[in-house]
């Protein structure tokens, strides 16, 4: 079997997109498509393996990963993480993208290390890379899942929660529209965006994947896309010696 034959069970090559990270993947408002860096990667992708794409469009990380894990989809961006590895084979990430945390004004709360306490009550994206993270990290702090990490500080607002967790640039964005909230200075952890294929899928299709991940990474590819879309708070990953 050809490497464009694993990665096409369907015919078409299907592609895991995740708007629930604006910093990936955003819908436009007047066509309804989605783009950003994953569409023009995906998009990429296709044209190397000289098939036809298929956008399989999700509104949560959690969603996305579940779709590849279950082979409703050929390929996906995601942050790597320990658990989405059991069932997906990730590349080297592309991207790495810094998470933030958010506050009331008034709040006590000034530090990264202030947060993590009994009375303290964390929203983060329901299955978000945030989520995986934090669950492992905070041994005191509640967490509370919103729906989907772009819901992350309605959801602080509408349950009265103390800190809300996720992508700088949701999190400033949406404190631009909230008067009365503030970041905490620097980041609490940074996430590798990766690419992943189903492990199923077999050890060439992830070959591929990861090679054409580094190619993307040496050729500037990416480091253009995020300068495109307008992103900053990310970064092009190290290619890999």
């Amino acid at each position: 079997m050809s490497v464009a034959q694993a990665f096409t069970p369907s015919g078409k090559v299907r592609a895991s997109i995740n708007l629930g990270n604006p910093i990936l993947a955003n819908r436009n408002e007047q066509t309804g498509e989605p783009y950003g860096v994953s569409v023009d990667l995906a998009s990429a992708f296709a044209t190397r393996l000289g098939v036809e794409l298929e956008l399989v469009v999700f509104d949560a990380a959690g969603k996305s990963v579940q779709a590849v894990s279950e082979e409703r989809a050929d390929f996906g961006f995601f942050a790597i993480d320990p658990l989405r590895g059991e069932s997906i084979a990730f590349t080297a990430p592309y991207v790495l993208i810094e998470g933030f945390y958010l506050v009331r004004d008034e709040s006590p709360i000034r530090t990264n290390a202030d947060v993590n306490h009994a009375h303290h009550r964390v929203a983060v994206g329901k299955g978000s890379a945030y989520d995986l993270f934090l669950t492992r990290k905070l041994k005191a702090a509640q967490i509370v899942r919103a729906p989907t990490s772009p819901a992350v500080v309605q959801t602080l607002i509408d349950a009265g929660l103390e800190v809300a967790a996720g992508v700088k640039q949701q999190l400033e964005a949406d404190a631009r529209k909230t008067p009365g909230l503030r970041l905490l200075d620097g980041r609490f952890m940074v996430i590798q965006q990766a690419m992943g294929v189903p492990k199923s899928h077999g050890e060439a299709a992830a070959r591929a994947l990861a090679e054409f991940v580094e190619d993307m990474k040496a050729s500037g590819f990416v480091a253009q896309a995020l300068a495109r879309h307008g992103i900053t708070g990310a970064s092009a990953a190290p290619c890999i010696d």
